[in-house]
């Protein structure tokens, strides 16, 4: 896979040499893309120049690319990289880093972003993931599709503890897609049974999100709404 990273600080570099790792070839574009930056990924391609100029992009080949990355510090360079990737390149896929929490409800399809990555609102949920216990916790959302990735923790007085995946109706639109258990990943079938502390790893979708909730804590009410009683 041939991939375009815009901004090649810390949060670029980290990515272009995860991929590179992986086998796919990567181009990095940055103003500041002297020597001593080169050297930190010398296994990339390297192109001088604004990511928000055509010609830069022009030269960066985006036409023959199957991901663009914005992955700059300043999000007005993101959202416009991603959106010149797809109305002028149509690039298949874009992903774009979003710095500023305020600035998330623009990183849509609206702006040539399929999939936004808020780097803040990451590792709250990573937090919330990692003390809560029978809450819902948001861990990522992919912007086209309009899924989410969610998970919680069974607490052992969860009236599932004991029950086999096969017998438990999820709601619509709702895949249990994995369990970590004493901190090994489980690709859960029909017969598996479900373990106090398990975590579970649901693939669902925003509208959904509430009736699994509902379902997962019963008889508590949602985050965010006072107790009816």
């Amino acid at each position: 896979m041939r991939v375009v990273i815009a901004g090649a600080g810390s949060v670029g570099r980290s990515i272009a040499r995860e991929l590179l790792h992986n086998e796919h070839t990567v181009l990095l574009i940055d103003k500041d893309a002297d020597e001593a930056r080169v050297t930190k990924v010398p296994d990339a391609i390297w192109l001088a120049g604004d990511a928000c100029e055509i010609s830069s992009l022009q030269e960066a080949g985006l036409a023959d690319c199957e991901v663009v990355v914005a992955a700059t510090g300043d999000d007005k360079v993101n959202l416009v990289v991603s959106l010149l990737a797809k109305t002028e390149f149509g690039v298949p896929r874009t992903v774009a880093r979003v710095n500023n929490p305020k600035n998330e409800w623009m990183f849509d399809e609206s702006w040539g972003v399929d999939i936004a990555v808020s780097t803040p609102r990451l590792m709250t949920a990573l937090v919330e993931e990692a003390v809560s216990v029978g809450d819902l916790v948001r861990i990522f959302e992919f912007q086209q599709g309009h899924a989410t990735m969610v998970e919680i923790t069974l607490p052992a007085d969860n009236p599932y503890v004991g029950r086999r995946v096969g017998d438990i109706s999820f709601p619509a639109d709702t895949v249990l897609a994995g369990i970590i258990r004493d901190q090994r990943p489980i690709s859960p079938g029909p017969d598996d049974a479900l373990e106090a502390l398990d975590e579970l790893l649901f693939l669902t979708t925003a509208d959904a999100e509430g009736d699994l909730e509902d379902m997962m804590r019963p008889g508590r009410p949602r985050r965010g709404h006072p107790d009816p009683s």
